[in-house]
């Protein structure tokens, strides 16, 4: 299973192809160094280059994959929590995708996707706690 995953939950755009849950085929990041000069975060700003980017960065994760779209099985974008507007962006692409391609779409938490990142790699037995 190829799953395309998309994350815009601030101001990187991010896209990357995981097949079969542990093998990362791309990882694109773009980030966004407008910000710099307000020495910060500027949302308004995120969420415009986002809609600027995002269907580049999902783009170069394809061809970084060296797949075709139509093999994409799943979609999986953040939805939480994070810049309202950079969400809605990601989500909103994700959303179209899905229906243009007609495969699934699954929304992820930011947070939770921190948490099971190391599953990538790794083989956790549970409970994962000391």
């Amino acid at each position: 299973m190829k799953v395309l995953g998309i994350e815009s939950s601030c101001d990187d755009c991010c896209a990357a192809i995981v097949e079969n849950g542990n093998t990362i085929l791309s990882n694109i990041k773009l980030s966004q160094k407008e910000h710099k000069k307000y020495y910060g975060i500027v949302p308004e700003i995120a969420s415009r280059l986002h809609t600027e980017f995002i269907m580049y960065v999902c783009q170069q994760a394809i061809i970084s994959a060296q797949i075709n779209i139509s093999e994409i099985d799943l979609i999986a974008v953040t939805s939480q929590p994070g810049l309202i507007g950079s969400l809605i962006v990601g989500v909103n692409f994700a959303k179209g995708l899905s229906i243009a391609l007609k495969k699934p779409l699954i929304c992820i938490d930011h947070i939770l996707g921190h948490l099971y990142a190391p599953l990538l790699n790794h083989t956790i037995e549970y409970p994962f706690y000391h």
